[in-house]
């Protein structure tokens, strides 16, 4: 669900405009966003993307504010995506090597655009995702092993965005990942605040990578990609504890 407003969606500068004494003014974030809604009305620019580059784009449902979801922008999606298809290159078939895609169905959709044949199981509340067939699981955090037997510990790499930024929640997500993965030998992913560095690490051993995740609405809370294993020169790099 790349989720919570992840405490408040909109930042309230009375919702995008900066007022004074007198005449309102549009900020430059939001004048940015109604150029951009111009822009599609009145069609593609001269210097628009060629036709085989606008395939790459992946088609999503409208995010549901109410649901807490809030996509990833593409240079996110295809960046995890891209590092999850080359954790699977030792694999001898990518089709053996399972996904599991906790609340992510962002990474999802990128991930079956790049390599249809990947299995890839997306754990997700939102049933209008149910169009993805036998690759969808429903899911709720708040019942966080609730999930088919033949799940347990079938999983090599686990991706998760918790839906919201709490304790509480990070703390199930936990226990879903410990029952979707490979004791000791699943690389784990997790797509959260920076406010949950801390949690992350207590609860999973996780550090934080150079590579900060953005949302296409532009969310004001601070993201991180924190991972169990290091990246290498990938996503940034591990950042350096002090």
């Amino acid at each position: 669900m790349e989720e919570e407003v992840k405490n408040n969606p909109i930042t309230n500068s009375q919702n995008g405009v900066v007022v004074d004494d007198d005449t309102p003014t549009l900020s430059l974030e939001t004048l940015a966003a109604l150029k951009e809604f111009l822009a599609e009305q009145n069609g593609p620019p001269v210097n628009a993307e060629p036709e085989e580059e606008k395939e790459k784009e992946v088609a999503l449902v409208t995010e549901d504010w109410r649901l807490s979801q809030f996509w990833y922008d593409r240079d996110t999606a295809e960046t995890v995506a891209h590092e999850v298809l080359t954790l699977t290159q030792p694999s001898h078939s990518q089709s053996d090597f399972r996904v599991a895609c906790i609340a992510c169905p962002t990474l999802y959709a990128y991930l079956k655009n790049f390599n249809h044949d990947i299995s890839v199981q997306l754990l997700e509340y939102d049933k209008r995702f149910e169009q993805y067939g036998s690759e969808f699981t429903f899911y709720d955090y708040n019942q966080p092993e609730e999930l088919p037997l033949e799940m347990k510990h079938a999983f090599h790499i686990v991706v998760a965005d918790p839906p919201y930024l709490s304790k509480e929640c990070l703390e199930k997500v936990t226990q879903t990942i410990s029952f979707l993965s490979r004791p000791g030998e699943s690389y784990l992913l997790l797509l959260t605040g920076e406010v949950q560095r801390d949690r992350a690490a207590e609860l999973m051993s996780l550090r934080p990578c150079g590579f900060r995740p953005r949302h296409s609405s532009k969310l004001g809370n601070e993201f991180r990609l924190f991972t169990n294993y290091d990246p290498g020169n990938r996503l940034g790099g591990w950042e350096q504890e002090d």
